[in-house]
């Protein structure tokens, strides 16, 4: 058993533990999270052989990406308030079970139009990272709480790299074992994402727990609570979504996860293109922009949790704010190269700093309000889809005649833009960036409803 606080949320986190609840919840979470990004993720490695099967034009890639994000931003928004009152388990696990047989479904599409359908639909499944934050937040103290969002998602992450690098893997052994044809080959591959996702969900929704005292509303948190019970969804979603910082926070993840998105969809193709490699290199490369979450989004949570023990709120926001800095300057970098070697090199920087910034994000949320964490923790996860969503259509939807490389530069400028907004962020008894709290550390701080 790990050492919990008096609401029972472990204070400590063992990576490699499964004690119930806290720990085999942590593993659930980011398996499940997992199975959805390497699902969503599963499309772009195979996207020069799907282009010639469909006769896909720019604009229709650039449509079909806008519409995986898309779909993502209406998902997360209401998986917030559906976690608040249903619990991250049965969110989770419905959700992944409702887009398992979206991704199946890429193994029937024949015409452009399907192919963007099924990347709206399949958008959807990654609203299951609202569950997973929430998830996290519920059975993790406020001091390791950044670490275990960190990890959680950031372990989850890398699938959208694992895919980069499996996808192509599964189309050339489907040729060259079983000799399939190339057209039916890609089509088949997309059955082993959707049989993941249907078992990561049946394991969160009989191993799973929302609570450390048990499931949601069978808890005494509940039962006892006449306050809770009283409180309306209308409610709940006002005090949210009234919370200036929950939309601060919702812009600045726009531009570090939603770059990351971005990213994730193009990066293959990128060097692909560009440097005339062949699928399975570009395949490789663009793994390793999604496998680095694996140390830097944890990162990220780590170093917000030790710069909230030494500085308090003040340490949180200013790592944040430099990270993303950092990140964006990367990123116009990254477009300014013109070399295999130097790109490569620039983008492993861009990615441990852009996933670290998703992190230290992640370390503020359950700070802004205890009882709508779901709203604000679902407004900051619409954010991140809704940046991916602006970014593909401004600079990646293949309808300007800007090139590849100055998009990600530009993208990269609106991600430094993005970022001052963070220096407006105040926590009465915390303070903020520049400021010091204006009232006792121990207040509710009133209408702010934060950790109440």
């Amino acid at each position: 058993m790990l050492p919990v606080d008096s609401d029972h949320k472990a204070t400590e986190i063992q990576l490699f533990s499964l004690s119930s609840p806290h720990m085999k919840a942590f593993h659930l979470a980011w398996l499940s999270l997992f199975s959805c990004f390497f699902s969503t993720f599963s499309i772009p490695p195979l996207l020069p052989i799907i282009k010639k099967d469909l006769n896909l034009t720019p604009s229709d890639v650039g449509k079909a990406g806008i519409g995986s994000f898309l779909g993502s931003i209406f998902s997360r928004l209401a998986m917030g308030p559906i976690c608040d009152f249903f619990g991250p388990r049965i969110a989770s696990a419905t959700l992944s079970l409702l887009t398992a047989p979206v991704i199946c479904s890429m193994s029937l599409i024949s015409s452009p139009q399907a192919f963007i359908l099924v990347r709206f639909l399949i958008g959807f499944s990654l609203a299951n990272f609202v569950a997973n934050q929430f998830w996290m937040s519920s059975m993790f103290s406020g001091s390791v709480v950044g670490f275990a969002n960190g990890v959680a998602a950031g372990w989850a992450n890398v699938g959208s790299g694992v895919t980069q690098l499996v996808m192509p893997l599964i189309y050339s052994l489907l040729m060259t074992t079983f000799g399939m044809r190339s057209s039916i080959a890609w089509r088949m591959a997309f059955l082993v994402p959707a049989i993941f996702q249907v078992v990561t969900a049946l394991l969160v929704l009989f191993f799973g727990q929302d609570l450390p005292d048990g499931n949601y509303k069978s808890t005494k948190r509940f039962q006892n609570s006449p306050k809770l019970q009283e409180e309306s969804v209308l409610t709940v979603l006002f005090n949210g979504l009234t919370n200036y910082r929950g939309w601060i926070l919702a812009l600045t993840y726009g531009f570090s996860f939603g770059v990351e998105l971005t990213t994730d969809n193009i990066i293959a193709e990128y060097f692909y293109d560009r440097f005339n490699l062949d699928i399975e290199t570009a395949g490789a490369i663009a793994a390793s922009f999604g496998l680095a979450n694996l140390v830097s989004r944890p990162a990220g949570g780590v170093i917000s949790d030790e710069m909230g023990r030494r500085f308090g709120m003040r340490g949180r926001l200013w790592s944040l704010w430099l990270v993303q800095i950092l990140a964006g300057l990367l990123c116009v970098l990254l477009g300014r190269v013109n070399s295999l070697w130097a790109s490569i090199l620039v983008m492993c920087c861009f990615s441990l700093f852009v996933q670290a910034a998703s992190g230290l994000i992640f370390g503020v949320v359950p700070f802004v309000s205890k009882r709508s964490l779901g709203v604000i923790s679902g407004m900051t996860g619409s954010g991140g889809t809704l940046g991916a969503v602006v970014t593909q259509l401004l600079l990646f939807s293949g309808s300007n005649n800007i090139s590849t490389q100055n998009s990600i530069s530009s993208m990269g400028l609106m991600m430094l833009v993005c970022t001052f907004p963070v220096t407006l962020i105040y926590f009465p008894q915390w303070g903020g960036m520049f400021c010091g709290p204006s009232v006792g550390r121990d207040s509710s701080a009133g209408s702010y409803r934060l950790l109440e």
